[in-house]
């Protein structure tokens, strides 16, 4: 099995664009505060380089 990362969103998505809180919802995020282990693709980087200040990669797993 490949690499995952371990993210944790940190800050909320009020008054930022839909397109962000569409990737944090595609992340698979529903509340704040929630960490989420996750594949370690191309795709997911690139979604959380658009969110980058609003979540936290925790750790590489």
């Amino acid at each position: 099995m490949g690499s995952q990362l371990k993210i944790k969103w940190v800050k909320s998505t009020i008054s930022c664009p839909k397109d962000m809180r569409d990737t944090i919802r595609s992340l698979g995020f529903k509340k704040l505060n929630e960490e989420r282990i996750v594949k370690n693709t191309p795709e997911i980087r690139g979604m959380i380089k658009k969110v980058i200040h609003l979540v936290k990669v925790v750790e590489e797993i």
